[in-house]
């Protein structure tokens, strides 16, 4: 595949940002409230993800406190979340692998290459959870690289059909414009939620139609 062309990258980049304007979310400095949140983001919504999260801070003085609970007093408080065996004993294991008290500070002074490697470390941690803590929590040069980002990314031809995960992620990477990794994610995957769904993607209604040639087959077709 014929790497895309960062001109046209930018161009989508734009058209995204007409429809759904510039997110803007400042890094708030807190890497491992991100890496629970992350954990608690999989298989489920965002609603059910934020409920499970909030319950657990209440139920919970500090993550050393979590730490140290009986797992079945965790996988309770996160119940609501889903999963919340595996979930449970993925956060506790995540805990027990680090020393809580310099994580962030840590984290901060790693170069992205490095805060990579740490988090992909841990128990259940890849590719995807790892940008988001580095994104989200530092605003270093990573992006997450989820389902809709990959669709969406997919049918316009920024990436191989069918890659793994991990080639996506650098693929992403490399096309996206220093600067504004978190606005084309959060953008891409908007588009992916309200758009370009996995089934029935509503290619009439697409800004971005005359650039995707996957669009552009469909309607060919029909």
């Amino acid at each position: 595949m014929t790497p895309p062309d960062r001109a046209r990258v930018r161009r989508i980049r734009d058209r995204l940002r007409l429809v759904y304007g510039r997110p803007f979310a400042p890094p708030h400095g807190q890497g491992l409230d991100e890496l629970i949140l992350t954990v608690l983001s999989q298989s489920t919504n965002d609603r059910n993800r934020d409920i499970a999260y909030l319950s657990l801070r209440e139920r919970f003085p500090d993550w050393a406190a979590v730490r140290d609970a009986p797992n079945a007093d965790v996988e309770l408080a996160i119940r609501r979340g889903g999963i919340s065996k595996v979930k449970s004993a993925r956060i506790q294991a995540i805990l027990r692998a680090i020393d809580i008290d310099t994580f962030d500070a840590d984290l901060v002074t790693m170069s992205v290459d490095e805060g990579r490697d740490l988090l992909v470390s841990l128990p259940g941690v890849g590719r995807k959870t790892a940008a988001c803590v580095l994104l989200f929590a530092y605003g270093k040069r990573d992006i997450p690289v989820d389902t809709h980002v990959s669709r969406v990314g997919t049918r316009l031809g920024l990436f191989r059909e069918k890659a793994p995960f991990e080639e996506l992620h650098d693929a992403m990477l490399d096309l996206t414009p220093r600067g504004q990794e978190l606005e084309l994610h959060v953008n891409l995957l908007r588009h992916g939620r309200r758009t370009c769904h996995s089934r029935s993607p509503k290619c009439d209604d697409c800004a971005l139609l005359r650039m995707c040639p996957t669009g552009y087959n469909l309607r060919q077709a029909d």
